[in-house]
């Protein structure tokens, strides 16, 4: 897989080719891995698999989309565009779908609810005004989900706990349909369970179904706590990622 320095700042090496076989398989096999941890939580379904497109030059995007891949998500207003004009010509792109990931600053909200159908990063009252003020002008906002700092980490964004109902008042007239967090990094996935599981209740005291939770380290362990979408990294991609995954898993 070809690798070239990406935009700066922030210094990112972007995959510029995708072995779609190999992504095509590893997608499958994740979503089986899934779907059984699914099932320890009382679900019928695994939650979806969004693939992070920080990691993808624009020209890589279209083998991610013939790999299967359905739901991408972006951290960077500015390249969004871009790559969706890249999957634009794929055959599968009808059934493609962006979600924003990124921290959602208030000055730049509206430019990019016309961009994507989820934003998993709400966590702050001016940004919700943005958004208000967007959807009053006749202007579609897409679904929102809330990030919560679960584990109060100082260096970590989202709305603490105590301060989500606040919040979900204020963003009444939009639509919120659940939740998002990152839980502190750990060395044993396992330990994010405890995190994971406060979401859940969180979101079940506020009547909200949607769980983001979950990255390439501890997918499976959210999927155990209810999560209905994980966010994947470079696991597809990395032989070496993947090769963990499966000693763990396979």
């Amino acid at each position: 897989m070809a690798l070239v320095t990406g935009p700066t700042p922030p210094a990112r090496v972007l995959l510029t080719e995708v072995d779609t076989a190999v992504v095509a398989h590893r997608f499958t096999a994740l979503r089986d891995v899934l779907a059984a941890a699914a099932k320890t939580a009382g679900r019928d379904a695994p939650p979806e698999v969004l693939v992070a497109s920080k990691y993808f030059d624009p020209v890589a995007i279209p083998a991610l989309v013939a790999a299967g891949v359905t739901l991408l998500g972006e951290n960077r207003a500015d390249v969004i565009e871009a790559k969706q004009v890249a999957a634009a010509g794929t055959p599968a792109s009808a059934d493609l779908r962006w979600d924003y990931i990124g921290e959602l600053q208030s000055r730049k909200a509206a430019s990019i609810a016309p961009l994507v159908s989820r934003i998993h990063t709400l966590a702050s009252e001016s940004a919700v005004r943005k958004l208000v003020t967007h959807a009053e002008s006749g202007a579609a906002v897409p679904t929102l989900l809330v990030q919560v700092n679960v584990a109060g980490e100082a260096a970590k964004g989202g709305v603490d706990p105590d301060g989500l109902p606040a919040l979900l008042e204020a963003a009444a007239s939009l639509s919120v349909d659940g939740l998002m967090t990152m839980p502190p990094l750990a060395g044993d996935p396992a330990e994010s369970g405890r995190w994971f599981a406060a979401l859940r209740e969180l979101a079940a005291a506020h009547g909200l179904a949607q769980l983001s939770m979950g990255t390439s380290q501890d997918a499976v362990v959210a999927a155990e706590q209810g999560a209905t979408v994980v966010r994947i990294g470079g696991l597809l991609t990395s032989d070496d990622q993947w090769e963990r995954f499966e000693r763990s898993h396979g």
